[in-house]
């Protein structure tokens, strides 16, 4: 089994119904070629560098997935015929790997990404702290540099 990244824009404009069936089909091709979803990371929607079709922005969706060539092959497939994609690119990531690292990665993954929202929220609330503190901090330098 050899271990992918394939990061492809949707059509912003799509109604999210349709861009979860997109979703939900890239998904099944996956379990349907016996490849193993690593993580499944939405962007979300971002300014194009050049336009597409038209198109100036694009809904951006980052998968990381083991399987073998018949999976990239019907993955790309399928996204050349569906009109919401606008491009799409594979990278291969690992020549082997096993399939049982990867369910461990998986479930490292799902942990990181629960402790990055946790740490994100804590941050967001000690940055506050430290913003009012130092505001204060300058107040007080700027007025001992007037007084001498």
């Amino acid at each position: 089994m050899r271990r992918y990244e394939t990061v492809y824009i949707t059509d912003a404009d799509v109604s999210e119904e349709d861009r979860n069936l997109v979703f939900e089909r890239t998904k099944e091709l996956i379990s349907k070629y016996n490849g193993f979803l690593v993580k499944f990371d939405e962007w979300g929607v971002k300014k194009l560098a050049y336009a597409i079709r038209k198109k100036s922005r694009g809904y951006y969706i980052c998968m990381d997935y083991g399987g073998d060539g018949s999976l990239v092959e019907e993955m790309e497939r399928s996204f050349r015929i569906d009109d919401k994609v606008l491009k799409f690119m594979t990278i291969l990531l690992a020549e082997e790997v096993d399939l049982e690292l990867l369910k461990e990665e998986q479930v490292t993954v799902g942990n990181d990404a629960v402790e990055e929202e946790e740490v994100v929220a804590d941050s967001d609330s000690s940055q506050n702290a430290v913003d009012d503190s130092g505001a204060e901090t300058g107040k007080e330098k700027s007025e001992t540099i007037e007084e001498e």
